[in-house]
């Protein structure tokens, strides 16, 4: 099968999205996390929201943040789902969901993607007490940041996922890595998170690398 999402995280520049929507892009990451170098201020919101309104999903990318200050960003900008990619428990997902729930007066408004940071040691048996809470999980490199690292992780740990919801491969993936994709036999891989390895600067991204990327995936059968 093909993957379904391509999503493009780290971005913050209104012209950049304006030319990165251009190419066949499905979800768009804003990072949300003061100690990111692409963290994003609420006074980006209204040039974001015209580049981008109604033309990709946006997703918020959260590290251990309060719930509240959370649901001011979803509002802020329209964000259609969070990703979790600090420590937070089953608990801390299923009160988002049920803020959300009070907020927009119903749960499916907002969906979630739970991070977590793979290497040799992780434990995939973590991720059974997320499920009835997360849309999609993302596996990533576990390195000093919470995300964007740069580099890969060994991607045959992958096969000792047994869950049951679909997922998203990141960490260090560059415009090379197509080909390496599509070896893959994982039939939950849904889509991939790219970031840094296609950056001209932090949260400014090179749309030709991107878009060579995307044409070498869309052909790419997984």
């Amino acid at each position: 099968m093909q993957l379904k999402i391509t999503k493009v995280c780290g971005m913050r520049d209104p012209q950049n999205i304006t030319n990165l929507l251009e190419l066949p892009i499905d979800w768009m990451g804003l990072i949300f996390y003061e100690k990111s170098k692409r963290n994003v201020p609420n006074s980006a919101a209204a040039g974001i929201l015209q580049a981008s309104d109604e033309k990709v999903s946006r997703v918020g990318v959260f590290v251990n943040e309060d719930i509240e200050i959370l649901m001011q960003k979803v509002v802020k900008f329209k964000l259609e789902y969070v990703q979790l990619h600090g420590k937070e428990s089953p608990d801390y997902c299923y009160d988002v969901l049920a803020k959300s729930a009070k907020t927009f007066g119903c749960g499916d408004d907002l969906k979630i993607i739970k991070a977590f940071s793979v290497d040799e040691y992780f434990d995939f048996a973590i991720t059974k007490a997320y499920e009835p809470y997360v849309n999609y999980f993302l596996f990533d490199t576990k390195g000093k940041n919470p995300g964007g690292n740069g580099f890969t992780f060994d991607w045959t740990l992958l096969k000792k996922y047994t869950g049951t919801l679909p997922f998203l491969l990141s960490g260090g993936l560059d415009e090379f890595s197509a080909e390496a994709v599509k070896q893959l036999d994982l039939p939950l891989l849904v889509g991939v998170d790219v970031n840094s390895k296609f950056e001209i600067e932090p949260a400014l991204k090179d749309v030709e690398m991107v878009g060579r990327f995307v044409r070498d995936l869309e052909k790419t059968e997984v």
